[in-house]
C-alpha cells in the first residue's frame, strides 16, 4: 500500500528571535538557517519516516533541486517531482524563545502543478492506498475526485484554512484535519461534513480529538520542552495517515503521531525535525 501526497515543496527560511515583532516594528535575529519544508513536504516526509512507502507529487522552481534531493534522503519516492523555470516556493519563519512562530508564504512553483502528471501518478493507486492533501498546491479538487474515483482514501488537511478551497475538496475527503483555530472557521463558515467524513483536530501541546459521528476518541499530548513548534502539526498529520494506511486503528495512530509531534518540536526546523519511527517507539516505552 501507498501514501500518494500532492503536496508543497517550500524552501524554508527560519529566523531566532528573542520575541516576535510587532507591527511596525524591526528586531534582530539571533539566527538563520535554510531547510526543507512546505506542508506537503513535512507531510511526506513524516509518513515515510513513520515506514509508510510515499510518493511525492509536486513542483519545484529552477533552483529548487536540493529541496528535491532532501526530500528523497528521507525516503520519499520523487520520480512526480517537476521542474520548471520559475521560482520554488518558500517561507519565512520567525520563531521565538517560546517555540512560537508566525509564517509567511510564498507559493511560488506549488501553484502550478499539472493535471496530467497528477493523473498519471495517481493512475497507479487503487483501493488500501491514502491521497494527502493540503491548500497549499493548486489541483487539489481534481486530484481528490480522481483518487476517490480509484477507491483511494483521500486525508485532507485544510490548512491554510480557505472556506472555497474546502468546499470543493470536501465531497471526496475520507480524513478531514484541522486545528483548532481552522476547526472554529469550519464552524463559523457552515460547512455540514458528510456523514462518512472524519475530522481529526490538532490541539497543540493538549493532544488531538478524532471525531466521527456521535463517536470522540481524544489522545493527549505529551509534556517536552519546545524549542520549534514548526512542521508539528504536519509532522502529526503524516504519522496519522502513515498508521491508518498500515491497518492501525485511530486511537494506536493517534498515540504514535503524538509522539512523533512532541519529539519534533524538541529540535528545529520543519522536515528534518520529524523523528523515524525507531525514535518515537523509544519515545513511548516504560
Amino acid at each position: 500500500m501507498t501514501v500518494y501526497c500532492l503536496g508543497s515543496i517550500n524552501a524554508d527560511v527560519t529566523y531566532r528571535v528573542a520575541r516576535l515583532a510587532r507591527p511596525g516594528e524591526t528586531i534582530v535575529a539571533q539566527e538563520m538557517r535554510r531547510g526543507l519544508g512546505g506542508k506537503g513536504a513535512n507531510q511526506s516526509v513524516a509518513a515515510a519516516r513513520a515506514g509508510a512507502r510515499v510518493v511525492h507529487i509536486g513542483t519545484v522552481g529552477a533552483e529548487g533541486d536540493w529541496c528535491v534531493e532532501e526530500l528523497a534522503s528521507y525516503g520519499v519516492e520523487c520520480r512526480h517531482v517537476a521542474q520548471d523555470a520559475g521560482p520554488s516556493g518558500h517561507a519565512i519563519i520567525h520563531v521565538d524563545g517560546k517555540g512560537e512562530n508566525v509564517i509567511t508564504v510564498f507559493a511560488g512553483a506549488n501553484a502550478r502543478q499539472d493535471l496530467t502528471r497528477i493523473e498519471a501518478a495517481l493512475g497507479q493507486a487503487g483501493p488500501g492506498d491514502w491521497l494527502l492533501l493540503q491548500n497549499e498546491t493548486s489541483h487539489q479538487q481534481e486530484a481528490a475526485q480522481f483518487a476517490q474515483a480509484r477507491g483511494v482514501q483521500v486525508a485532507y488537511s485544510a490548512a491554510p484554512f480557505e472556506a472555497e478551497a474546502l468546499r470543493r475538496v470536501l465531497p471526496y475527503a475520507s480524513l478531514l484535519l484541522l486545528n483548532e483555530g481552522e476547526f472554529a472557521a469550519l464552524g463559523a463558515a457552515g460547512f455540514a461534513l458528510p456523514a462518512d467524513c472524519a475530522t481529526l483536530v490538532t490541539q497543540g501541546a493538549v493532544g488531538a480529538e478524532w471525531r466521527q459521528g456521535e463517536a470522540r476518541l481524544q489522545q493527549r499530548g505529551f509534556a517536552v520542552e519546545a524549542v520549534d513548534s514548526t512542521g508539528a502539526g504536519d509532522c502529526f498529520a503524516g504519522y496519522v495517515v502513515a498508521g491508518l494506511e498500515a491497518g492501525r486503528g485511530p486511537e494506536e495512530a493517534m498515540t504514535l503521531a503524538a509522539a512523533a509531534a512532541a519529539l519534533s518540536v524538541t529540535r528545529p526546523g520543519a522536515a528534518g525535525a520529524v523523528p523515524d519511527r525507531a525514535e518515537v517507539e523509544a519515545f513511548l516505552s516504560p
